[in-house]
């Protein structure tokens, strides 16, 4: 059976761009779900059954970080799992994402065999 994603970023490209690296990564996802800020993932997620979160960190309205926070707080979806796709990858930006759960994380620009490396150990 496949799976579902949910892509948070607030570049509606970026969300296209990261669609179609998961297909060429050939990794079986039946549906794939967008957000554009944190707050909108949260709604995404309270309405659907997600198994893995790819999102950016900079975004209006709701970061990432304040995302992932929002999401621990709420333990009907604290233990989905995510990936932080952003440009800002730096160790302290990174290490705060992981203290509120991200498993991990993937630098912009991206190629699908890093996402397929990434999101391979998740599913």
């Amino acid at each position: 059976m496949g799976k579902t994603v949910l892509i948070v970023d607030d570049s509606n490209t970026m969300r296209k761009i990261v669609s179609r690296a998961l297909r060429q990564a050939g990794i079986d996802f039946d549906e794939i779900l967008e957000a554009g800020d944190g707050q909108e993932a949260l709604a995404v997620l309270a309405d659907n059954k997600v198994d893995v979160v790819l999102s950016d960190i900079n975004m209006p309205n709701m970061t990432g970080l304040e995302f992932l926070k929002a999401k621990s707080e709420d333990a009907a979806i604290a233990d989905i799992p995510v990936v932080m796709i952003s440009t800002e990858t730096g160790a302290d930006i990174i290490d705060e994402a992981k203290s509120y759960g991200a498993k991990g994380a993937i630098k912009k620009p991206f190629t699908p065999d890093l996402i397929n490396e990434t999101l391979g150990a998740l599913l």
